[in-house]
């Protein structure tokens, strides 16, 4: 009887912070959609659609930033996917445990590097790299702050979530799974391409989706390497010009100057909480679907 106080105090303790946590949330979600509604009234859904954004002439209008914001992201993705899937697949499948957990903890470790460092890093390399790497191709840039620049920083930034949700997604697949598929006489390729791969995908793409809701809330590397100029949406044809020109994101403007600039201007203000409300919405809605994936592992390991 005695045993279980603790247990059920602890029970208790837990359930509070549980609340407390829901509480927190909900609160947070309350303030930025009141905060929003003055900005929504004044422009609408125009505020998604248009791209004018002239705090001076009470014009708020995220398009631009929308694009920035997608277009770093997904180039984020594109670059890491690929070299944190052959990472992980060298590490959960060829490698035994001891170098496995050498080669995840060297990974893993660019992940406790502070943003800002990162940032830096940029300023003072990658973007002096980018700029001549514009100029060797012929490219047409002004600089090497760009939204190809942002994108790159932010792929090694991603690295090491994608690689190692990766590793954890091939290694929920069942040892058993794999010594049949070998008993029948696939090879080691043919084992990772039809019985790993598809078992893990579930986690793979989770993997992804988990890298991107961090790729759309990086605001401090972004920030400094981004350029920051607003209302640069290209038109479909240049688009692809547009990666090595200057952009702005959700975030590189919520990091910016403004959040000062809007102190007593009730509109301005609220634009940049309707900012952040887009932000948190898209992030906590990737965050909820790569949830539900990761939850279709639990069955299969």
């Amino acid at each position: 009887m005695a045993s279980r106080k603790p247990f059920d105090a602890l029970r208790l303790v837990s359930a509070a912070l549980s609340l407390l946590t829901v509480i927190t949330v909900a609160a947070i979600v309350l303030f930025l959609v009141a905060g929003s509604v003055a900005l929504f009234r004044h422009e609408g859904l125009a505020f998604f659609s248009k791209n004018h954004w002239y705090y001076r002439k009470e014009a708020f209008e995220a398009a631009a930033m929308l694009y920035g914001t997608a277009v770093v992201s997904s180039l984020a993705i594109l670059l890491a996917t690929p070299l944190a899937l052959a990472t992980a697949i060298v590490s959960s499948e060829m490698l035994t445990e001891r170098p496995r957990l050498a080669l995840k903890l060297l990974i893993e470790l660019l992940a406790g590097v502070p943003s800002v460092i990162y940032g830096l890093l940029g300023v003072l390399f990658l973007r002096n790299w980018m700029s001549s790497l514009f100029v060797r191709l012929r490219w047409n840039a002004d600089s090497g702050d760009t939204l190809l620049t942002a994108g790159v920083l932010l792929a090694v930034m991603v690295l090491p979530t994608l690689m190692t949700l990766f590793d954890d997604a091939f290694r929920s697949v069942a040892a058993r799974d794999r010594d049949a598929a070998r008993g029948l006489g696939l090879t080691r390729a043919e084992v990772l391409g039809s019985v790993v791969i598809p078992q893990a995908m579930p986690g793979l793409l989770s993997a992804v989706l988990l890298a991107l809701g961090r790729a759309l809330g990086e605001t401090i590397a972004v920030f400094l390497v981004v350029g920051r100029a607003d209302n640069r949406l290209p038109r479909l044809g240049t688009i692809a010009h547009s990666l090595v020109d200057a952009g702005q994101t959700i975030t590189s403007k919520l990091g910016g100057a403004e959040t000062n600039i809007a102190v007593g201007d009730p509109l301005h203000t609220s634009a940049l909480l309707a900012l952040a409300l887009t932000l948190f919405v898209a992030v906590s809605g990737i965050t909820l679907i790569a949830s539900a994936l990761r939850a279709r592992m639990e069955p299969a390991a």
